[in-house]
């Protein structure tokens, strides 16, 4: 990753109100291809906030973003999801009800190209894509290493089984950019330390960006090589890891007079 590529993602002047209260202003970020970067900041500063509104969960009040060279003004969040976009949620949001291996399927739902016919009547061509998908889905699964729990209900998984799950979900819709909101929220250092390793090398192996709101900032100083910090819905630094640590103000931020 250098800084002469084409920045895949590109967001100016970003901001949003609700109600007259303005949640996040003149927010701007620029992540680059194979990029892990940071998004930290105290609890209420606005970080799932810009999430939402990068995915079009929200529409920003004013601002740009453009994501692989286009500006996403006026795309669903659907069109974002399928442009290359993908997330996961801070409160896991799985299909509990649902096998592992069909979570996963599910996330590939964007790239069915058979009709409701050929499905009925299960033609070669449903036979084909739906092969192809469950070997994809497999093959994901074993990257997560969740391949043996497969046939398992998704919501009788370990809670950090669950969050590799969702993350494989994600990865199913075969983004280029991965948004990770508190991938460690509840995780024991162990399984923080596996999921370090697991970001990186799904970053690797799918030569993604991976932009990730997270706490744990054992984590975030580990893997990000760029960190943004969020105070009041407003940037209050951006830096390498190093200088993020060593900048007064977030320190401020954090700790308080």
């Amino acid at each position: 990753m250098g800084k002469t590529d084409d920045p895949v993602l590109k967001v100016e002047g970003l901001g949003i109100d609700f109600g007259g209260l303005t949640a996040v202003n003149d927010f701007s970020l620029t992540v680059y291809p194979n990029e892990i970067r940071g998004l930290i900041g105290p609890n209420g500063a606005g970080k799932t906030t810009v999430f939402n509104m990068l995915t079009k969960v929200y529409d920003p009040s004013r601002g740009t973003i453009i994501f692989d060279g286009k500006d996403t003004s006026g795309m669903t969040e659907v069109e974002i999801n399928r442009a290359g976009i993908a997330r996961t949620f801070q409160n896991i949001r799985l299909f509990s009800g649902m096998t592992v291996l069909d979570n996963v399927r599910a996330g590939m739902n964007g790239v069915i190209t058979y009709g409701n016919l050929s499905a009925v009547l299960r033609l070669p061509s449903f036979r084909k894509q739906e092969k192809e998908i469950r070997e994809r889905s497999v093959e994901l699964l074993e990257i997560f290493g969740l391949k043996d729990d497969m046939d398992l209900l998704a919501g009788n998984l370990p809670y950090g089984a669950q969050r590799r799950l969702e993350m494989a979900r994600a990865m199913a819709t075969g983004p280029k950019l991965l948004l990770l909101d508190e991938p460690a929220a509840g995780m024991n250092p162990q399984e923080t330390e596996e999921l370090m390793d697991m970001v990186r090398s799904i970053r690797d192996r799918f030569d993604i960006s991976i932009l990730l709101i997270e706490h744990d900032m054992q984590l975030v100083m580990g893997i990000c090589e760029k960190i943004t910090v969020l105070n009041y819905g407003m940037v209050l630094s951006e830096g390498t890891p190093s200088e993020i640590q060593n900048d007064p103000q977030v320190i401020k931020a954090y700790l308080g007079d």
